[in-house]
């Protein structure tokens, strides 16, 4: 997994991997920020953390190679993004094409980037959400593996609004990977179709890591 934040997402999918409805295991998580609450979880939780280094830039790995490394050291076959703010590119991209998932906290195509549930409350929309996308060389423009919508309220606030789209990520993302890792699918024009086609397919689920 990489991960930046605080990292409530990665302990929901930890708690399904840890009761076997994950459908793969959760590795090691890597992480572009030092003193970010994901470490503190990994190391409760017992799995490892690394903190590769990042280079000179805020909004992109300046070399993706050590990141590289590590995954395919430790023979990761599916690479989950979880409240990571850095864009990636080819030298991670490529080699796991179709083979990487992020969850995002809008209905995308809606409000793709940075802040997305505020870009969304102060646009006044009246339902919202969170979705579970392949990730590519564009900002949250992948194909779309499952969505969630979230009702926005008359006199929610920001705050509130943000609370109950986070609760819809815990709920949502470990039921889509899980669909993702152990059922077949295939990729038709933009979208991911789940059931037997020509396209990109996963491994067993059994070899599926995290």
């Amino acid at each position: 997994m990489f991960a930046s934040g605080n990292g409530s997402n990665f302990e929901a999918l930890a708690a399904a991997a840890a009761t076997g409805s994950l459908g793969g295991s959760l590795e090691v998580v890597l992480c572009d920020q030092p003193g970010a609450g994901v470490l503190a979880r990994a190391a409760r939780l017992g799995i490892e953390s690394l903190t590769p280094p990042t280079g000179r830039f805020r909004s992109k790995l300046e070399d993706e190679s050590p990141w590289l490394a590590a995954l395919r050291e430790r023979r990761i076959d599916v690479v989950v993004l979880a409240g990571f703010m850095r864009r990636l590119h080819a030298t991670l991209l490529t080699p796991f094409a179709g083979r990487m998932v992020n969850i995002h906290p809008s209905l995308l195509p809606a409000f793709p980037g940075l802040d997305a549930i505020g870009q969304a409350y102060r646009h006044g929309v009246r339902v919202t959400g969170c979705t579970v996308h392949l990730v590519e060389d564009a900002i949250d423009a992948g194909p779309i593996v499952a969505q969630a919508a979230v009702a926005v309220h008359e006199h929610d606030t920001l705050e509130s609004l943000t609370a109950r789209v986070h609760e819809a990520e815990h709920a949502l993302f470990a039921p889509a990977l899980r669909r993702y890792l152990t059922e077949p699918w295939h990729i038709d024009g933009r979208r991911l179709v789940f059931g037997a086609g020509e396209g990109l397919v996963l491994p067993e689920p059994e070899a599926a890591h995290g």
